[in-house]
């Protein structure tokens, strides 16, 4: 909860807000304990009408307009605030590293998403629903190829690669006829699978052909996904931020980070790549401070409050 100079009233915690699993009304019903929380620590009831004059809601699975319309009157519906705003998470990281609401971001954590936006409020995205929608990439799919590649290598169907011997040694196995038959029986989830991203990256770092080919083809599609929003949003020709976040890309491991950087550069000359660490609800309040039309020290403020300033900041 902010006020609108900017200083940081309460915050709250709660659970994963998982809409596509849980269904709006009880992912909304998760969201309410940490709005609570928040409201709670500032010193006000909760529940007996609205308690601020917006809320701006940063969201997973707000990924096509429907979903953005479904959220936004669940969340109105609760009588938080007097007016309610939402748009899907990966605006939140955009604005916590644009030091104006202006620029493109792409988020490269479990998935993979982008989004740009420019002050007229112009925004481009992507629907984000994985092959589904055309995507490529994040935690899970590095994952994926990583057991792909090992696993063809593995049994002579593929080239040789360190990741047959990497992945398995992992979880403490030999082989990966091993990894896979546990995997398969259940000994191991499917869910940690995500535990050998880092494991690529360091047969990768260590000069994997086949590793590397997999980073490679991860940072082509980051910067795909920029560019195209560049362009759609007519930013190819203009300074522009292109904001890198997510678990996978906030690691900076250096090969991809320098495969981005380097390739940003031919892809679109004036873009800005910076990585961004800070947490997304700085981004959302930061929305919510824009809509409102607070002053420029507001938002200095609430950044101060998170430690974070952009680099021109």
């Amino acid at each position: 909860m902010v006020a609108a100079d900017g200083r940081v009233l309460g915050t709250g915690r709660t659970g994963g807000f998982r809409p596509s699993v849980t269904g709006t009304g009880a992912a909304v019903d998760v969201l309410a304990r940490a709005a609570a929380g928040a409201v709670e620590a500032a010193g006000l009831p909760f529940g007996a009408g609205p308690v601020a004059e917006r809320v701006s809601a940063c969201l997973a699975g707000a990924d096509l307009p429907v979903e953005e319309r479904q959220l936004r009157d669940a969340v109105a519906a609760r009588g938080w605030g007097r007016a309610t705003e939402v748009a899907n998470d990966t605006f939140a990281v955009l604005r916590a590293g644009a030091d104006e609401p202006r620029g493109v971001a792409v988020v490269c954590g479990a998935g993979i998403n982008c989004a740009g936006m420019t002050p007229d409020g112009r925004t481009a995205r992507f629907p984000a629903l994985g092959p589904l929608s055309g995507d490529l990439g994040g935690g899970r799919w590095l994952a994926d190829q990583a057991v792909w590649f090992a696993a063809r290598a593995e049994d002579g169907r593929g080239e040789a690669t360190a990741l047959a011997r990497a992945l398995p040694a992992h979880f403490g196995l030999t082989t990966m006829a091993e990894l896979i038959e546990a995997v398969h029986l259940g000994g191991i989830g499917a869910g940690r699978l995500h535990d050998l991203v880092p494991v690529l990256f360091a047969v990768a770092g260590a000069g994997d052909p086949v590793a590397r080919s997999v980073v490679h083809r991860q940072a082509e599609e980051i910067v795909t996904l920029a560019g195209v929003v560049l362009d759609r949003l007519g930013l190819l020709g203009e300074e522009t931020p292109v904001l890198l976040g997510g678990g996978v890309l906030a690691a900076r491991h250096p090969l991809l980070h320098d495969a981005i950087v380097r390739m940003l550069a031919v892809r679109a000359p004036k873009a800005v790549p910076r990585v961004v660490t800070a947490p997304p609800v700085l981004g959302a309040a930061l929305l919510g401070l824009d809509r409102a039309g607070a002053r420029a020290g507001a938002h200095a403020r609430l950044r101060d409050h998170y430690g974070y300033r952009t680099a021109r900041g």
